[in-house]
């Protein structure tokens, strides 16, 4: 069954089911998911996301960066614990908010950040070190100022030894998973639920991120197009019409005059299965027209 969560899209708490992504940083590409979650499991899912990812590169040397409601500052202490680096967001309250905003225009610099889309590139930077419930010792804080938010942001790190520009920097990529994430609702209706039960929405989730696989892999070979998102590439090349002919020994595939199509023929296709397995190994041929 479902659990009443808090959308912030909505404004309010609804029925819903509680889903984890986890994106690669560089290539934008989703690789992790786990949906079948209960809200009292929420704040256990990063050591979850850590075993799995273990088991996958045998060891975690990259910054996990996450959002401040994913997890308590206990679980904090455990991947401190265990030497894994992360940055996230404080939850803040009135009162830090106000004491942010008393601090003396001397108590701020301004740095810049190493992400050229950003609008807001030179955010104003305090570092100081906190004591958090839970959390056995003193943790490095950055406050940001002039970001784009009318109100100061609280990022904290166990991340000791590298600068605030590179810091600030790695933070700003996580709004790559939140566009990412945008992407898939508006494309592939991922919160468009099909079924109250949580296996059918496990589902949906898996094929959702197959499906973005498959569309980045497709991009990653379409030149001038590999930053392209999922609903492009569908527009320009996978809505296309073509005539497709099924012989007893091979399948031809022939593309239209089309603006995009020249695109798809400087493919190096012999590098491509020629291949139909799930059609009687019936050899695939292209005509261009």
């Amino acid at each position: 069954m479902l659990d009443n969560n808090w959308v912030g899209a909505r404004g309010k708490g609804i029925k819903s089911a509680l889903t984890v992504f986890a994106q690669d940083c560089t290539s934008k590409l989703i690789l992790y998911t786990q949906s079948d979650l209960r809200r009292s499991e929420a704040d256990g899912q990063v050591h979850e996301f850590v075993a799995f990812w273990k088991k996958i590169a045998r060891s975690v040397s990259a910054t996990l960066v996450f959002d401040s409601r994913f997890t308590n500052y206990r679980q904090l202490a455990k991947l401190d614990a265990q030497g894994i680096r992360f940055i996230t967001l404080r939850r803040r309250g009135a009162t830090l908010i106000r004491r942010a905003e008393a601090l003396p225009a001397s108590a701020w610099s301004r740095v810049t950040i190493d992400h050229p889309k950003r609008k807001f590139r030179r955010p104003l930077v305090h570092e100081s070190r906190v004591r958090l419930p839970g959390y056995p010792t003193a943790i490095r804080q950055i406050l940001m100022r002039d970001n784009g938010h009318e109100k100061p942001t609280f990022l904290i790190t166990n991340d000791d030894d590298s600068p605030i520009e590179v810091l600030v920097s790695r933070y700003a990529q996580r709004w790559n998973i939140e566009n990412g994430l945008a992407e898939a609702v508006k494309f592939f209706n991922l919160n468009a639920l099909s079924s109250p039960i949580l296996v059918k929405v496990h589902f949906d989730v898996v094929l959702t991120m197959i499906a973005d696989t498959l569309y980045y892999l497709l991009a990653r070979r379409l030149r001038g197009f590999e930053e392209c998102n999922a609903s492009r590439i569908f527009r320009h090349f996978v809505r296309g019409k073509g005539q497709i002919t099924v012989d007893k020994d091979q399948v031809v595939v022939r593309f239209p005059k089309r603006a995009h199509n020249p695109v798809l023929r400087s493919i190096d296709w012999t590098n491509l299965p020629d291949r139909v397995s799930w059609l009687g190994n019936r050899r695939l041929r292209f005509e261009w027209r």
